[in-house]
């Protein structure tokens, strides 16, 4: 036999007890509503978090008349058999690119859909816009700079400046311009050193000092697939940390290889977009995409941070 035992109360009028409802069913439909109201809240904002948003406006730029180099005679082999089959005989010289795209960038656990411009004098200086979207609209801003050597980086939880900071961006830097890789072979303060038959060094600067990437190329394809090198993750930091830039696929363009999908792995994160010129630079096209205006093409990129889980 089963029962439920319940408490009574008196009848004022009859004095006769009448039985209450149990109180523990009317505790778990109180507190029911506030956990269903989470959840909903949490369902909304997972759904938010699918939806990419548009691209940023096209910049009111076209696309410059590039002039070209001879490709250098004294390259490393690996490095020669990579930029001969973007380039052929004949290097770009790039001075300025803006490059478009979206992506992802994880903060506090939480993958963000981004969008993102960035705009480069070669070698010398960028800006990064990002834009953290929720159901395609901007929710949260980042603004990086780095000008005549030193970086300030306006993140949602502060800013950060300071030389450890400005080491981390200048590798930035250089590493972005896998985006126009010709920067590497046209800068006169860039030098490449042979390692083996399927890895270079690629030297770069960093004020009065110097930076080196290791640059990996496919053993069958002879086209890029990984860099290395060691950056500063934050301004408190004492030692470097090994950040790491995948290639995973090549696709084509006008017939030509084209790099679309890299990742990136360490204390920063990186991108697929486009990009086109203000000056001296080949590059118009699609969202997610660049598309070379030299007659061979450059590369468009997506790169995913292992530690932060973004990419762009």
């Amino acid at each position: 036999m089963t029962g439920t035992v319940s408490s009574t109360r008196a009848d004022r009028r009859t004095g006769r007890g009448e039985v209450a409802p149990p109180r523990t069913g009317r505790r778990r439909r109180r507190l029911g509503y506030p956990v269903g109201g989470v959840g909903a809240v949490v369902a909304a904002g997972w759904i938010g978090l699918q939806v990419q948003s548009a691209p940023l406006p096209p910049p009111d730029l076209a696309p410059a008349e590039v002039s070209t180099i001879a490709m250098p005679d004294d390259l490393p082999e690996p490095v020669a058999r990579f930029c001969t089959t973007l380039y052929g005989d004949a290097v770009p010289v790039v001075d300025s690119a803006v490059i478009s795209g979206r992506g992802e960038l994880r903060i506090a656990g939480i993958t963000f859909p981004a969008r993102y411009r960035f705009s480069h004098v070669t070698g010398r200086d960028y800006r990064h816009y990002i834009e953290l979207t929720l159901f395609g609209r901007p929710l949260v801003t980042v603004d990086e700079r780095y000008l005549d050597g030193h970086a300030r980086l306006e993140l949602p939880f502060g800013v950060s400046e300071g030389a450890n900071v400005d080491q981390g961006a200048n590798l930035a830097l250089w590493a972005e311009a896998v985006w126009m890789p010709s920067v590497w072979l046209t800068d006169p303060a860039v030098r490449w050193e042979p390692s083996d038959a399927d890895t270079a060094r690629l030297v770069v600067p960093f004020g009065d000092e110097e930076e080196t990437f290791t640059v990996h190329f496919d053993p069958d394809t002879g086209l890029l697939s990984r860099m290395e090198s060691m950056r500063f993750k934050g301004e408190q930091d004492r030692e470097k940390t090994l950040w790491l830039n995948h290639a995973l696929d090549w696709g084509e363009v006008d017939g030509h290889p084209y790099r679309y999908a890299p990742r990136s792995r360490g204390p920063t994160s990186a991108h697929r977009g486009r990009a086109c010129a203000p000056r001296k630079c080949a590059t118009t096209s699609t969202s997610g995409t660049t598309s070379a205006r030299t007659g061979r093409s450059t590369p468009s990129l997506r790169w995913h941070d292992k530690e932060t889980g973004s990419s762009r």
